[in-house]
């Protein structure tokens, strides 16, 4: 196991699935169980012992760093996308400089899940091998999530690597927006926007793309209705502290 200490977390999108709610706010600050959905994410990844987290900031940037100055935990370091918005792989792209020379993980503002006995992250900082993976990415059951409606985006084999979906097939799992990356993953990767799908794609060709199925319910808070739908959930089964 090689120890990760530094993610980064992605909150630079417009949040234009979030409108009306996010109209005045940028999306991760959007309140889910009375506190910010980028605190949701903090909370867990310093929880699970990451100590240096960096933020992309693009719509609404002043208001987010401004909200980000009042924490104490994890270190908070921003990556600024002001002037050009550049997608999920180029916005990580961007911070490599920040972000280390070993595996770091990468954090979507709006994944939250439910984890009564377990703790995923911690499960998948475990079975990160950089000798082989250059991704691993955690995966839900579409069937089972919140806010989801879908074919699926995965597969699993009996070794963990991951296939995509193909045209008119169903498949189980989701992913959740929480991944493992490795820097050497964007070497053939363009300058500019591109999305970690990109990455992706040239993991699996080198059968360097793994999956972890994670345990508990995932839920993703994209959408109004789906944020709706999260506060129902987290009122009926509470989140762990």
């Amino acid at each position: 196991m090689s120890r990760i200490e530094t993610s980064m977390v992605l909150a630079a999108g417009l949040g234009t699935r979030m409108r009306p709610v996010a109209l005045d706010k940028p999306k991760p600050l959007v309140m889910l169980a009375r506190k910010p959905l980028i605190d949701h994410v903090l909370d867990r990844l310093s929880d699970a012992g990451i100590h240096r987290v960096v933020v992309n900031v693009h719509h609404k940037a002043d208001q987010l760093e401004q909200h980000l100055t009042l924490r104490t935990r994890p270190e908070i370091t921003i990556s600024d996308e002001r002037e050009h918005l550049l997608d999920t792989g180029g916005g990580v792209k961007k911070a490599l400089p920040l972000l280390g020379a070993d595996g770091f993980i990468v954090h979507n503002c709006d994944s939250v899940w439910l984890e009564p006995n377990v703790r995923n992250l911690n499960r998948m900082m475990q079975l990160w091998d950089p000798e082989r993976m250059d991704c691993l990415l955690m995966l839900a059951l579409g069937a089972a999530a919140v806010g989801y409606a879908g074919a699926g985006d995965f597969s699993l084999d009996a070794d963990a690597h991951v296939r995509r979906r193909r045209e008119r097939e169903v498949v189980p799992f989701v992913y959740t927006g929480v991944q493992i990356l490795h820097p050497r993953a964007f070497a053939a990767t363009p300058d500019g926007p591109f999305s970690n799908n990109l990455v992706w794609n040239h993991a699996m060709l080198s059968g360097r793309a793994f999956g972890m199925r994670m345990e508990g319910l995932w839920m993703h808070v994209g959408a109004p209705d789906a944020l709706t739908a999260a506060e129902n959930v987290i009122a009926t089964g509470g989140l762990p502290q």
